[in-house]
């Protein structure tokens, strides 16, 4: 079970988030400034963070500076009533992944949750092993025997998300949700663009091949030792 913090000083919103991911099925932990957060986080393995941003005594910007400055990467989903693009550029300018305005759709914000979480899951997962390849995150590299491609971050994400789910297929929607982010202004033809890339990197390699499902979107196939013999 994921574990999420809420750092909301409103006790009426904090009791409906803390409802919602509860039903969700989230271990909720709540927090009524950025001060009580950092204590939770220095005793609680936490996944994901909810977080405003005008609360007493440690505000969502500082909070975020903080938790960041320490090397923390734990994913932050700042909810605030602020609306300004300028309010929003400094929450992600502090490192916040996501941003939502109140009054939250509690649907769309589970749906961000559910992205991010997925996201952290392929960072925290460094390495992916497919035959003799190898996928590694860090140095966003792929490698087979001698041969190694150091990818753009996007190329990267791509080919690690098909590759980490084998004959599972991902619409062009969801890819864009999960290596772009909800907030892009991305077309669906930028993932095709990206794709023909991998493929044409990746077409002697022979332990994988990424299929295009008509109207749908892409899966990533891998090939066993026989075929590729």
């Amino acid at each position: 079970m994921f574990q999420i913090l809420v750092v909301e000083d409103d006790k009426n919103t904090s009791k409906l988030m803390k409802a919602v991911l509860s039903h969700a099925g989230y271990e909720v932990f709540l927090a009524s400034d950025g001060l009580a957060a950092l204590d939770i986080t220095d005793h609680q393995h936490i996944d994901l963070i909810v977080l405003d941003i005008m609360m007493p005594k440690m505000d969502g910007y500082k909070f975020t500076e903080t938790v960041r400055a320490c090397g923390d990467t734990t994913p932050i989903l700042m909810v605030t009533a602020k609306q300004l693009p300028e309010e929003k550029c400094r929450g992600f300018l502090a490192g916040t992944d996501d941003y939502m305005v109140k009054p939250v759709n509690e649907e769309e914000m589970l749906l961000r949750i559910k992205a991010l979480l997925r996201r952290a899951k392929i960072a925290n997962e460094h390495k992916l092993y497919v035959g003799k390849i190898v996928l590694d995150y860090d140095s966003l590299t792929v490698t087979r025997g001698n041969a190694s491609q150091t990818l753009p971050r996007k190329e990267f994400l791509l080919l690690f998300k098909l590759l980490s789910y084998p004959d599972k297929i991902f619409t062009r929607l969801q890819l864009m949700d999960e290596i772009w982010g909800l907030e892009s202004d991305t077309v669906d033809t930028t993932v095709n663009v990206h794709i023909n890339r991998l493929r044409k990197r990746f077409e002697e390699w022979p332990e994988f091949k990424i299929q295009a499902i008509r109207g749908i979107g892409y899966k990533a196939v891998i090939q066993n030792e026989n075929q590729i013999n």
